[in-house]
C-alpha cells in the first residue's frame, strides 16, 4: 500500500500532524501493519494537500515553529474508500527474528535459547498491552483485527514455548553429527 493511502487511513481516524502520523505507524495501532518514515510521510502529505484530499491548518506553538495539522477531506475519504476496495497484496512476514532462527545452525544453542526467550517475553508484553485495551469501543473492523492480533501473538508465544526445546535438541544433535 502506498504512503498516501496509509496517511489517508491514519487521518480517517483523527486529524494529525506528520509527527503524529509517524508515531501511529511506529508505536500506535497502525504499526502492526505497515511502517512509514518521515521521508515518505511528508511528501505524501504535501501531495495529498495539493490534490485536495487533505486540508492543512497551521497551529501556533509556544517557542516552536507552527505545527501543521492535517485533516482528511470528503474527497480524501472517497479516495481512501476506493483504494481500500482494491484487493490487498498478500501478507509478507518480514522478521529479523525469523531470519535469525532460519539460520540458527550458525549460532550457539544458548544464544538461540536467549533469542526465543526474549521473543516469548516480547509477545507476552504485547498481549498484556493489547488485552488491556477495550476493543468494544472501536469500529467493528478494528475490534475484529484486534482479536485476530491477540490470537496471532498468543499462538506465536505458545508455539515458541512448546517447541523451544525441540529446536535446541535438534541443534545439539546437529552439533554431535558435525563433531563425529
Amino acid at each position: 500500500m502506498d504512503t498516501k493511502t496509509l496517511c489517508l487511513g491514519a487521518l480517517s481516524r483523527a486529524d494529525a500532524s506528520g509527527y503524529e502520523i509517524k508515531k501511529a505507524f511506529e508505536d500506535g495501532p497502525l504499526g502492526h501493519f505497515h511502517a512509514a518514515s518521515f521521508g515518505s510521510i511528508y511528501p505524501a502529505l504535501n501531495a495529498l494537500d495539493a490534490e485536495g484530499l487533505v486540508a492543512c491548518t497551521e497551529m501556533a506553538q509556544e517557542k516552536r515553529p507552527d505545527k501543521k495539522v492535517y485533516s482528511i477531506t470528503p474527497r480524501g475519504r472517497d479516495t481512501l474508500a476506493r483504494a481500500l476496495m482494491a484487493p490487498p497484496a498478500p501478507d509478507r512476514v518480514r522478521s529479523d527474528f525469523l531470519f535469525t532462527l532460519f539460520l540458527a545452525h550458525l549460532l550457539p544453542a544458548p544464544r538461540v535459547g536467549e533469542l526465543i526467550d526474549a521473543r516469548i517475553a516480547w509477545y507476552r508484553d504485547c498481549l498484556k498491552q493489547m488485552e488491556s485495551c477495550d476493543p468494544t469501543d472501536r469500529p467493528a473492523g478494528a475490534a475484529f483485527v484486534h482479536g485476530l492480533g491477540v490470537t496471532l501473538y498468543r499462538a506465536a508465544a505458545d508455539y515458541l514455548t512448546a517447541h523451544r526445546a525441540d529446536l535446541l535438541d535438534a541443534m545439539a544433535g546437529e552439533d554431535r553429527m558435525v563433531a563425529e
